[in-house]
């Protein structure tokens, strides 16, 4: 499996829920909070060219927003 990152912030919902989907099924992941990690909000909006959370990066694959079906797709669920 690729490694997983999330990049994430405070107070948002759809963040919560996607890491719970990664623990439940017992997926390892880094978290980067992009408020609290300035690198973080480069990474994201210069190398993945996001600018909203969760964005969760899985090889070279880049799912951006909260997509759970597609999360899951990439998985093979």
């Amino acid at each position: 499996m690729n490694d997983i990152i999330v990049y994430t912030q405070n107070d948002c919902p759809p963040c919560q829920i996607i890491k719970m989907f990664l623990n439940e099924f017992g997926f390892s992941y880094t978290e980067k909070n992009i408020i609290d990690d300035e690198n973080s909000m480069k990474e994201l909006t210069e190398i993945y060219n996001s600018f909203s959370t969760p964005t969760i990066v899985i090889g070279e694959e880049v799912i951006t927003g909260f997509d759970l079906e597609r999360l899951k797709k990439g998985f093979g669920y």
